[in-house]
């Protein structure tokens, strides 16, 4: 018997195999188009809703109600955003340059206006403090062996009043900084009654100075007013040195700015710090409210208002909402901030700073990203088109 010749028959197997499969993926593909083709439930009620028609399942008729309400809602506008205190991040850095002395507060520590909240040293401003307080006394000796009219007299004293009011106001706030100090020492060695009326004190020795100032020009308007005499001039200029010397100790000491929370703290006893706009060794900010600093696109500033509603949502938070409403509109456009990581690409859409206060207390925290959101308010009118010639 002849041997059959192999290689027609491979031949012929591999095209009826090939055949095979090209019908089978034909076949699978058309199936899958008519399964795509089949619009699903949810689609129908969808489509029939939109149309105020009803719809039904193997439960029975659907409402048009319930199916718009299960429609998601659209929004004015959204706008990325930022979490911040109420009145916004305070910046407290150092007015000379030194070496930090003492830290007089923590992260999170409430503090009032005025309160210490680092010391540089200032050793140098208290020697020059103690000379110019004997040159005043020196001075004012001298001038009040001088005789003189009564209009000069009057001025004296108004002068004196002043000159009174400022070292009282001084010594005000050195009792406050050794009451703040005393609180935080290892043992305290002052209360909260003390720490109220030392708050208090500095107050009304700061009202004080302020109307001895408004007296004092007031006396220096009137008519026919002599010049000072050459000893008056003379106390006047140490007087100064000495207002100087307590300056310098002043803006050695950094202190709060507003009430609020120590929300930042950069400061360690015994660094070398120097004035700069980059380095803030606090910073505050009022926590009894929280708001939301947007940059909405320009092609969105003619739907929001101020007043109009939002909601507003975090990643830290999945599936909650926080109401707010839109608080102040800034009146220019600038470019983003909030977005930007590098360098601006020519295409890049300029945004208007918008301020969202947060309704009530929350969870959130400053410095969250945030998404806000504007409800549609009736109220917010599109400019018309202006048809062109």
């Amino acid at each position: 018997m002849s041997k059959m010749n192999s290689t027609p028959v491979a031949v012929l197997t591999a095209a009826v195999m090939a055949a095979s499969v090209g019908l089978l993926v034909q076949y699978s593909s058309t199936k899958r188009a008519a399964e795509q083709s089949v619009p699903t439930a949810a689609a129908v009620a969808a489509s029939n809703a939109a149309a105020g028609q009803q719809t039904t399942n193997s439960s029975g008729p659907i409402s048009t109600a319930n199916a718009q309400a299960t429609k998601p809602m659209m929004w004015a506008a959204s706008a990325p955003g930022r979490i911040e205190p109420r009145v916004g991040d305070v910046r407290i850095g150092s007015q000379v340059p030194g070496r930090i002395a003492e830290v007089l507060v923590n992260i999170n520590d409430r503090v009032l206006t005025g309160d210490l909240l680092v010391r540089i040293d200032d050793e140098e401003a208290q020697a020059r403090i103690v000379a110019a307080e004997a040159e005043a006394a020196v001075r004012r000796r001298e001038r009040d062996a001088e005789t003189i009219g009564r209009l000069a007299q009057d001025r004296r004293n108004a002068d004196d009043a002043v000159a009174s009011a400022d070292r009282a106001l001084f010594q005000a706030r050195r009792d406050l900084d050794r009451v703040i100090v005393g609180r935080r020492a290892a043992t305290p060695t002052s209360t909260d009654d003390e720490l109220v009326k030392a708050r208090a004190a500095v107050v009304a020795a700061k009202d004080k100075a302020e109307q001895e100032r408004t007296a004092l020009r007031r006396v220096q308007a009137t008519a026919n007013m002599p010049l000072p005499t050459r000893l008056e001039s003379g106390l006047s200029t140490a007087r100064a040195d000495l207002l100087l010397a307590e300056t310098a100790i002043e803006r050695a000491r950094v202190r709060a700015a507003s009430d609020g929370t120590v929300l930042q703290l950069n400061a360690k006893v015994g660094e070398t710090i120097a004035p700069s706009p980059e380095l803030a060794l606090v910073v505050m900010g009022d926590l009894t409210g929280l708001r939301v600093r947007a940059e909405l696109e320009e092609r969105d500033v003619s739907k929001v208002r101020v007043g109009q509603k939002v909601v507003v949502r975090s990643d830290a938070f999945p599936g909650r909402e926080f109401k707010g409403n839109v608080a102040t509109m800034a009146l220019s456009l600038a470019p983003p901030r909030l977005a930007s990581r590098g360098p601006r690409r020519p295409n890049d859409v300029d945004t208007l700073e918008v301020l969202i206060n947060i309704e009530g207390t929350t969870t959130l925290l400053p410095g969250m990203r945030a998404d806000v959101f504007f409800v549609p308010d009736a109220t917010v009118q599109a400019a018309p088109e202006t048809k062109s010639n």
